[in-house]
């Protein structure tokens, strides 16, 4: 029984990871269609997005069954548990690429729009959060989980300079007003997509040390 089991287990973290690696992509395509106004890009981000929402059903069903038949204990139920949570957590990361492939086609009309902010290194910091939070329960690394979360502060800080240059701007150009909504949105969006990369970060962490570390505040030390 056992080893059916770990059969299962198996089979579930590829098709996790797998998911991971599609939900990366998304935001990928969906930030780099922001940055370069490519309409072709937001397309293939809207289209793509049923993929991910049958992936994450199919997830689920595996998990259920996994549970139903071999009733597991200890770190086999604690992975399933965590999985069940970051296939959420991914499912969700391909719904908020997709609100801002939709900010991507209102601004691609607008291409004299420059976007107030640091929208590019905004975004390279949030893919880089969710492809590790991938790694760290590919990996297992605790490590990578706690300097995953830290790194959160940093997206906020973006998140303040933006807000503070949007506030300048529209001062200086009211008529801008609806392509600068737009901006901020899909800032906004990128936010949120960092926020379920910590997510995930948190369980990892309780996936191999049985913590729950939600809602404490993250010091990492190197």
């Amino acid at each position: 029984m056992q080893k059916h089991l770990q059969k299962d287990i198996d089979s579930l973290k590829d098709k996790i990871i797998t998911m991971g690696s599609e939900a990366e992509d998304r935001v990928y395509k969906a930030s780099l269609a922001l940055i370069n106004r490519d309409e072709r890009l937001v397309d293939d981000v809207i289209q793509s997005d049923r993929q991910i929402d049958k992936m994450e059903v199919d997830i689920e069903e595996h998990c259920l069954k996994i549970l139903a038949l071999y009733q597991p204990v200890a770190i086999d139920l604690r992975f399933i548990i965590a999985v069940l949570k970051i296939n959420n957590e991914l499912e969700r990361v391909g719904d908020i690429a997709v609100n801002i492939a939709e900010r991507a086609a209102f601004l691609s009309k607008y291409k004299d729009f420059e976007i107030p902010y640091d929208v590019k290194g905004m975004a390279t910091i949030v893919e880089s959060m969710l492809t590790r939070s991938i790694d760290a329960l590919v990996h297992m690394d605790v490590q990578l989980a706690h300097k995953i979360r830290a790194e959160d502060d940093s997206v906020d800080e973006y998140n303040r300079e933006m807000y503070s240059r949007v506030k300048d701007m529209l001062i200086k150009s009211p008529e801008d007003i609806n392509c600068m909504l737009h901006a901020v949105s899909a800032g906004r969006h990128l936010e949120r997509i960092a926020d379920h990369a910590c997510n995930i970060a948190e369980d990892v962490i309780y996936l191999v040390d049985a913590e729950i570390v939600r809602h404490t505040p993250e010091v990492f030390e190197e």
